[in-house]
């Protein structure tokens, strides 16, 4: 192609570029190419028609070829221009729309607020009203987010082990765990199991694929709140076995049946293996989150599983359990979102989790959150008339005061009067801390010994119950040397202050008489061992005492009833047996071997 055939093309190119650009600053629609209006002309077209002029080219000197390159760079630039021009017109027009429609949106916002419909900015979530708020079951509504909303994020224990230690800490012992173990596991063809996604638990590598035998069902939608109940397939081997050796059986085929697994998890916490303990309740709670009704949704308060029905209970009794786990292993922050689960389940707290609930937001120093809990959530009594909330208030007061995170001081009470109100409404407390903690000063004795706190009951069974329960779950806080010396100081002040004027003492005696006012206790279904940090653990020849045969207990009323002798099962054999079925056998208290006498016949002993 000949150098002037170029020439001509690029002033055609230019002409085109030039056109475009005025075109399209006066038309509305910038989104229109300039390939729609005038046709695209391709210049090595040109090749076939002018084969005939290059030899022409070489009477072009180099100064047209740098004139050529020269109108190259200067039609790109053109080019270039024109199109970020054509961008920041069109982003121009973009943000002036977007202007409009939040505008528009805001000012839709200001007008619902006016009107007081409360419309939010989260999909249409109505925000809470200036009016009184709203209770349901026994929880106020009032605040933007629900007191007893469990955030998911604290839910792993492994998170909160890696932020205490750091994930190079924890990772490292993980991976000397599974060294270990892979030594001492046999070699073997490993199946990789595709596990269901869940919120509580993390399942294991070594744990089967759930067998999809536990349901939940739908029961009712009231107050804004959806009811459901669990529901297991019963085998008929579970029902009639009362051995060790028969639920091993059934977990071999059923392994997520959630009877057995919360015995054998009973069983290993009894006999020591608190691990294998912690495994079997976590086995159990996969297995009850597994089977979760996909409208049910209880880290969002909207949903309750009542205790009163019995298939419910298995998931209650897991879920303390869980709870006591993540508490043993230093994880209060995630034991305190399973407390707030509990909760939020049952307004009724058949667990008794309002009594350890303080605990774990003092130890995982959540002082803020335990004020607010006990302004909005309301029960029969005030949350200050609990002996539990009474001290703890006041433990959340002290270091708040410390940190000096309250800013409205002068409006509240201070730490010192809350101590002074608690120790005048339970002085037993005083007593049952200083030898549990123990606090063993000299000044502890003269405390200990006034007339005022000499008194280790009530007259309320239920009150003693609940301090007894106080005591035992936490003395441990007690133990800091600045909390001791305030308990000290305060207690101090209120023998001085008795020893002038005892009418006051008199006045919070009938407050506490009014708040239990009961005869009867009515926290005896909560044990103060389910609350206590210490396992006791049974020896070996006493375990044959753990699990009890119910049909030889009923057999017994019947015989008390009628009056008829008790008759002992047959004797069992023990000859051609394996030693290790007999051995697990004899743990039993209804079984009974025949062994033979020196003239080698039958007699029936109790091993």
């Amino acid at each position: 192609m000949s150098a002037r055939a170029l020439r001509k093309v690029l002033q055609q190119q230019q002409q085109e570029s030039a056109n475009n650009h005025t075109t399209d600053h006066d038309s509305d629609s910038e989104s229109e190419s300039p390939s729609d209006s005038h046709p695209f002309i391709n210049p090595f077209d040109l090749l076939n028609n002018d084969q005939h002029q290059e030899n022409d080219s070489s009477d072009v000197d180099a100064s047209s070829t740098v004139k050529k390159e020269d109108d190259v760079n200067k039609n790109i630039a053109t080019n270039f221009s024109a199109s970020n021009q054509k961008s920041k017109n069109k982003k121009k027009k973009k943000n002036k729309e977007l202007s409009s429609r939040t505008s528009n949106v805001d000012s839709l916002d200001t007008v619902l607020e006016d009107l007081s419909f409360g419309v939010g900015s989260s999909g249409g979530q109505c925000e809470p009203s200036k009016t009184k708020p709203e209770k349901v079951n026994g929880v106020g509504k009032g605040s933007q987010t629900h007191v007893l909303k469990v955030d998911p994020r604290f839910l792993s224990a492994d998170n909160e082990l890696r932020r205490i230690f750091g994930s190079k800490v924890v990772s490292a012992f993980e991976r000397s765990n599974q060294a270990g173990s892979s030594r001492q596991s046999r070699p073997g063809r490993r199946v990789n199991h595709s596990y269901r996604k869940t919120i509580i638990i993390s399942p294991s590598d070594h744990w089967p694929r759930w067998d999809g035998s536990l349901s939940m069902e739908l029961l009712e939608h009231k107050d804004g709140c959806n009811y459901f109940s669990l529901a297991q397939r019963q085998f008929e081997a579970a029902k009639a076995t009362h051995d060790l050796n028969g639920i091993a059986n059934i977990l071999l085929h059923h392994p997520y049946h959630i009877d057995s697994l919360i015995t054998l998890a009973e069983y290993y916490k009894h006999s020591g293996d608190l691990q294998m303990s912690a495994d079997a309740t976590a086995k159990a709670l996969y297995a009850l989150e597994c089977a979760w009704h996909p409208l049910f949704t209880p880290l969002q308060v909207n949903c309750q599983l009542k205790y009163e029905h019995e298939t419910n209970r298995q998931f209650f009794t897991t879920l303390f359990a869980h709870m006591k786990n993540m508490d043993r292993r230093g994880c209060h922050r995630s034991a305190l979102e399973i407390c707030k689960l509990l909760i939020s389940l049952d307004s009724d707290d058949p667990m008794g989790a309002l009594f350890c609930i303080d605990y774990f937001s003092l130890r995982a120093e959540e002082y803020k959150w335990l004020e607010r809990f006990s302004e909005e959530y309301t029960g029969d009594n005030s949350m200050w008339l609990y002996p539990n909330f009474s001290y703890s208030l006041t433990i959340c007061r002290f270091y708040l005061e410390r940190e000096e995170q309250l800013k409205e001081i002068e409006t509240k009470a201070t730490s010192s009067d809350l101590m002074e109100q608690a120790l005048m409404l339970y002085p037993s407390v005083v007593s049952k801390l200083v030898v549990k903690v123990p606090l063993k000063e000299q000044v502890w004795s003269k405390i200990v010994n006034h007339s005022y706190f000499r008194k280790d009951d009530t007259g309320s069974d239920s009150l003693d119950h609940l301090i007894n329960i106080y005591v035992e779950k936490s003395y441990l806080i007690w133990r800091l040397p600045e909390l001791h010396n305030f308990l000290k100081d305060t207690a101090l002040s209120v023998i001085e202050k008795m020893d002038i004027n005892q009418s006051e003492g008199r006045d919070w005696a009938c407050v506490r008489k009014e708040a239990f006012a009961s005869d009867k206790n009515e926290y005896s279904h909560l044990m103060v061992s389910d609350f206590s940090d210490s396992t006791p653990t049974i020896p070996p020849e006493n375990l044959q005492n753990f699990m009890i045969d119910p049909r030889l207990v009923e057999m017994q009323d019947n015989a008390n009833q009628e009056n008829v002798r008790v008759v002992a099962p047959p004797p069992r054999e023990v000859a051609n047996r394996s030693a290790w079925a007999v051995l697990f056998e004899s743990m039993l208290p209804w079984v009974y071997y025949e062994t033979r006498d020196e003239n080698n016949l039958p007699r029936a002993v109790e091993d």
